[in-house]
């Protein structure tokens, strides 16, 4: 996967974007949008359409700066509680979406991936997103990939029941179950070494993981931004991977600099 080198970008906080060290994998809560729309005196459905819009804008633009997996958070095995008429309008989003937004992702070599229950959602839903998944199969750029209808948890206890059922079928031993087997087992198992988000962006000021990539975020560094999703600009979105830079990732260990060496 080749991508142009781009010049440093600029920033209003005259700190810059260094393109060498992009992050592979961002993963973003998307939260804000029934917020926002209260904040603009619109019905939050209102909120989820701008959703919709910005999705879009952080695509192409994480497509652009050369983040090789970008994985949205756009609908938890939470969010059923919500009332039906919201509930409703979210499952006719990813048609609308996909309707408009498959010619511009092929444009841009974008393939589209899913994670999540899909067969438990409408048909006309499960429709939409497997055919941007065929549609968008062949390409070979940045990989968008949605989480719907989509929990950590019951992610986790779905990969485990697998590995039983391999150990009970004598297929796999049960001290060869290792960080190895449970990683592949995980819906993230088709993005392979992109597997583990390297940044998680969570908008609207909260700080919690709510239920989301429990496994895979073990070593991600965290930033949490103060906009709404629906108010969230390609600016915002390099703003975040700024910040992501400044961070020293370590992985449980330590880096020594010459001063540190005796």
């Amino acid at each position: 996967m080749f991508f142009k080198k781009k010049p440093l970008t600029q920033t209003s906080t005259n700190l810059t974007l260094d393109h060498d060290r992009i992050p592979k994998h961002v993963a973003i809560i998307m939260d804000g949008n029934g917020r926002w729309a209260k904040q603009q005196g619109l019905p939050r459905v209102a909120g989820h359409q701008r959703g919709m819009e910005v999705v879009k804008d952080i695509t192409k633009a994480a497509s652009d700066l050369g983040v090789q997996a970008l994985t949205l958070y756009a609908f938890s095995t939470e969010n059923w509680k919500r009332p039906a008429n919201e509930v409703g309008f979210l499952m006719k989003l990813p048609g609308r979406f996909f309707d408009t937004f498959v010619p511009e992702l092929n444009e841009n070599n974008v393939k589209v991936q899913v994670m999540g229950y899909i067969d438990q959602l409408p048909a006309d839903t499960q429709r939409a997103v497997n055919d941007a998944i065929a549609q968008t199969a062949q390409n070979t750029g940045m990989v968008l990939n949605f989480a719907l209808n989509y929990g950590g948890r019951a992610e986790i206890i779905t990969g485990v029941q697998q590995l039983a059922q391999k150990v009970v079928a004598g297929e796999l031993e049960a001290s060869e179950i290792d960080e190895t087997q449970i990683t592949n087992s995980l819906m993230t198992a088709p993005l392979g070494e992109l597997a583990d988000p390297d940044l998680l962006i969570r908008t609207s000021g909260e700080q919690r993981l709510s239920n989301f990539m429990l496994w895979q975020l073990a070593y991600a560094e965290f930033v949490f931004i103060e906009q709404h999703w629906p108010a969230v600009t390609p600016a915002v979105f390099e703003q975040a991977l700024i910040t992501y830079q400044m961070r020293d990732r370590r992985f449980g260990g330590i880096k020594e600099n010459n001063s540190d060496v005796k």
